[in-house]
């Protein structure tokens, strides 16, 4: 048994908490048992365990930048016990086969409970239904559908991907961008992009997927969810969703709620994203929509690459940005110092909505007796400035490198065993070794 003393709930109330068998088996004061292993958490912050709705480990196919176990170990250090993983992978997480592939090899791993996404078109072509049901029926039990990276732009195929997700009440995560409207856009189009001599991609090529998509949930009465929402007009169009009563979720993640396009001036690679940065007047948007709940939930896209992706000239570099490892200390920084939301409700856009959209029976719930110990125990007070040794996964891609960030994950426990204890990830015999 582990008893941990003196941690603060999201809530500001001070309580000790027992876990045994990887569920919480007592809460409030407590004394120690014989034989019983103590955490002092005295002055740290205890919230349940954080899910990422949208995380890329890269395979089979993209081992060089990322595994399942490495991208796991990322997770754990950044305080979360549960990821989705997306199917762009080489071959596409299409099939039962790939989709079981994925889920075994997180388990295998044993530091997060790994959900693999399921592609909502096969090879992610965007030209013919994957195998929902399928995957749905699998032992993967996949409840998250998409095509991330690229958007279902045919709305015949969408619609029938919404239909399908309705019959095994999955949800369709839609990668919103009009393609034809960001063929060889490099950066938000405003006028960071014209002084650099970018092509411009226009916040209109992401809204109005939004808002087709919306229309094409309501008809069909299934539930759509919106990736990493970037514009204030997004937020608009999902306000005006979720008036309508559509069955729509979405997703913000942690660099659009800090960094705008004026990172880009100086042509670092580490700042290219899609959806690309935008404007301040976009991020002021973002967080207010976040604070106020018309976005649901922090996701971090987590997108690790080789360091020769990102050595190079930006229009060459690839997109992306990891983010697992820094992702609750970037949100504490950007709306929780701010003033703009409190704790409890970063433990429900950065744990208990995620699990609830993606489908995760139980985990993710309040500190109870009876849950289970799915936690991470957080230092909001320190600070640190970002380096590649804060980073536990393959790729340093970090665009907060050389960063100061409030905030330290100090232990992460998953089903009840530490994966990350002081600061420090675990390895992996240590996990099996048990505690």
């Amino acid at each position: 048994m582990t008893l941990i003393t003196g941690a603060a709930l999201a809530d500001g109330t001070s309580t000790d908490l027992r876990v045994a068998d990887g569920t919480v088996v007592g809460l409030g004061r407590l004394t120690r048992e014989p034989g019983e292993r103590v955490l002092d958490a005295d002055g740290l912050l205890l919230l349940t365990g954080l899910v990422d709705l949208h995380t890329h480990l890269r395979q089979p196919g993209g081992e060089g930048a990322e595994t399942v176990l490495t991208g796991s170990r990322a997770a754990a250090a950044g305080g979360y016990t549960a990821v989705h993983a997306m199917p762009n992978t080489v071959p596409a997480a299409d099939t039962a086969g790939v989709v079981e592939q994925v889920a075994a090899l997180g388990e295998e791993a044993g530091y997060v409970d790994v959900r693999p996404v399921g592609a909502v078109s096969k090879g992610r072509e965007g030209r013919e239904l994957a195998e929902l049901v399928s995957m749905a029926r699998s032992r993967a039990r996949v409840r998250l559908f998409s095509d991330d990276g690229s958007c279902v732009a045919d709305p015949l195929l969408m619609r029938r991907a919404l239909e399908y997700a309705r019959i095994v009440d999955g949800v369709i995560a839609q990668h919103a961008e009009e393609p034809r409207l960001t063929a060889g856009a490099q950066l938000h189009e405003g006028a960071v992009a014209a002084d650099l001599g970018l092509k411009g991609w226009p916040a209109v090529a992401e809204e109005a997927i939004i808002a087709r998509d919306a229309l094409l949930a309501e008809s069909t009465g299934a539930r759509l969810h919106v990736c990493h929402v970037s514009t204030a007009g997004s937020v608009d169009v999902r306000r005006w969703a979720k008036a309508r009563g559509v069955r729509i979720t979405a997703e913000v993640t942690p660099h659009h709620l800090w960094l705008t396009d004026e990172a880009a001036r100086g042509y670092d690679p580490r700042f290219k994203v899609n959806p690309p940065l935008r404007t301040d007047d976009d991020v002021q948007a973002l967080r207010a929509a976040l604070a106020d709940g018309t976005i649901d939930a922090v996701a971090t896209d987590h997108a690790p690459h080789p360091a020769e992706a990102k050595r190079s000239e930006w229009s060459a570099a690839a997109m992306g940005m990891v983010g697992l490892e820094t992702a609750v200390l970037v949100v504490q920084a950007a709306v929780v110092d701010t003033g703009l939301m409190g704790w409890p409700e970063v433990e429900l856009a950065m744990s208990r909505r995620p699990a609830a959209i993606g489908g995760l029976t139980g985990a993710a719930q309040a500190v109870q007796v009876g849950r289970p110990a799915d936690l991470v125990l957080l230092d909001p007070s320190h600070r640190r400035v970002l380096d590649t040794t804060h980073l536990a996964g393959r790729s340093t891609n970090s665009p907060f490198l050389g960063r100061s960030l409030p905030g330290r994950v100090v232990a992460t426990l998953f089903r009840g065993v530490p994966t990350v204890l002081d600061g420090a990830v675990r390895a992996p015999e240590e996990l099996t070794a048990g505690w």
